[in-house]
């Protein structure tokens, strides 16, 4: 079965415009597990408009199942995951003034950067995933550069298939066959939905991980989060 790990960036930005404590960031997290979820992935920005670095710290004590960090590594970056430790790191080349994460790594590009990233974090007994869109030069080069995974960035393939564009998933299917064929495991996350997640897991051969945020806690404020938890882990059976 595919992981299920919800991104609780939304509820961090929910509670930030109150300036207080309400929602409490780290009881969600660990209601999140107690609903099944399989695992907590946050993404701290430099700004911290949402989640904010002392969260990862606080969540290192809370989280009991898988710890997804995502985020580009900049030094502050670097020295976090390095500091707390989690099951994963997921590494997004976003701006910093990026409303939220719009491309994938150009693994060819910048090889050599990203192997000196990733080889630090496997030195520290870290699980490395990199953002990645829909193109076989790039899987490939996602293996030059030794990650352990790839996390296939899904926002075009939502847009087309809200459109009714089956065809859309084409691209990730066949990057998922050839990641599999080079030993890299598949995450996939952006814009993944109770309305697209089926489809897309169906075509996506040996996908181990979903990370999911904004369609979830959106769906949650009519359903519940426990509901919803438990609708999006019926579709990855």
């Amino acid at each position: 079965m595919t992981k299920l790990s919800v991104n609780i960036n939304k509820i961090a930005t929910l509670r930030n415009s109150r300036g207080g404590n309400v929602p409490n960031l780290l009881k969600v997290a660990a209601d999140i597990e107690q609903f099944g979820a399989d695992g907590i992935t946050i993404h701290p920005r430099p700004d911290e408009r949402h989640i904010r670095y002392q969260d990862a710290r606080d969540l290192t004590n809370i989280v009991t199942t898988e710890f997804n960090i995502e985020g580009n590594p900049n030094p502050k970056f670097i020295d976090l995951v390095l500091e707390t430790k989690p099951t994963q790191v997921t590494l997004v080349p976003d701006a910093v003034d990026a409303l939220t994460s719009n491309a994938g790594w150009d693994t060819i590009k910048h090889h050599d950067f990203l192997v000196d990233v990733v080889e630090e974090f496997k030195r520290n007994g870290i699980r490395t995933s990199v953002f990645v869109d829909p193109t076989l030069q790039i899987i490939e080069g996602a293996k030059k550069i030794g990650a352990d995974r790839i996390e296939l960035y899904t926002e075009e393939f939502a847009s087309e298939y809200d459109k009714g564009n089956e065809k859309t998933i084409l691209p990730y299917t066949e990057c998922a066959v050839l990641a599999n064929k080079l030993g890299l495991g598949i995450n996939a996350g952006h814009d993944l939905s109770l309305y697209n997640l089926k489809f897309f897991k169906q075509n996506i051969p040996d996908l181990l991980e979903v990370s999911i945020g904004h369609a979830l806690i959106a769906e949650s404020l009519y359903l519940g989060l426990e509901k919803v938890i438990s609708l999006y882990l019926e579709r990855l059976k």
